[in-house]
């Protein structure tokens, strides 16, 4: 599993594209950066890392889907797909494998961003409690989103494709909770309760203004190895297929 969660890292990291992918990120969080600093008085930075945060938390949208749309089309696409399923290595720890790999990306990109906190740390104060947390949150709501991701990538031969449906599922997974505010639940408070539920926009919020909740962070990793796991069977379900 190591030699292929390898072979997957080398890919990202010796294709242009997801350097550009990186490059859009630090972009977005580095205007997000520079929108925050809400006045300069004295020298000192009066800065706030949820807006930040809950300003990046949307773009995921349309970033992470670009990183993952290759991690099963493409093999799809290439004709690769029945070397892979067929390898000694079972559709688990292939699927994992790929997960890590993103993940590992993702992560990358995180802590090049520590370079927006070190320069608050010395203009002005971070508030710890707030600085942690929101990474936590974006590090767990960018697991969901490589998780959706590869899921949908698992459906078609097309890596657009995938990236679109990326995009459709995350947006639903981020607004659902206005649903249950509609003229269609108003006579359902149980079923308007279970939609707000699994919204993942309030949770993080949440962890992006330094709140850690212990059911925060279940969901997210609930709802991480969920989509793992039906990727998982998507995968499985092709590997039978193909006899």
């Amino acid at each position: 599993m190591f030699a292929l969660f390898k072979k997957e890292l080398q890919s990202y990291y010796y294709s242009p594209f997801a350097y550009v992918i990186a490059a859009l990120f630090l972009l977005v969080f580095s205007l997000s950066f520079i929108n925050g600093i809400s006045d300069l008085t004295g020298n000192v930075y009066k800065f706030s890392f949820p807006n930040v945060f809950y300003n990046n938390f949307f773009y995921f949208i349309f970033l992470i889907p670009a990183l993952t749309m290759r991690t099963f089309a493409d093999e799809r696409k290439g004709g690769t797909e029945v070397l892979l399923i067929s390898s000694p290595l079972n559709v688990f720890q292939i699927v994992i494998a790929k997960f890590l790999a993103v993940a590992t990306v993702f992560l990358t990109m995180l802590v090049l961003t520590l370079f927006y906190p070190a320069i608050t740390m010395i203009k002005g104060d971070v508030v710890w409690s707030s600085l942690i947390c929101g990474y936590i949150g974006f590090f767990l709501w960018g697991l969901v989103c490589i998780a959706i991701g590869m899921l949908m990538s698992s459906f078609t031969e097309s890596p657009i494709i995938a990236a679109i449906l990326g995009e459709g599922a995350m947006i639903i997974l981020i607004f659902i909770d206005n649903f249950k505010d509609s003229a269609l639940f108003t006579n359902l408070p149980k079923a308007a309760k279970i939609i707000g539920s699994l919204s993942t926009q309030e949770r993080f919020v949440s962890f992006s203004q330094g709140l850690f909740n212990l059911s925060d962070l279940i969901f997210f990793i609930t709802t991480t190895i969920l989509f793992i796991g039906w990727t998982i069977v998507s995968v499985e379900k092709r590997r039978w297929s193909r006899g």
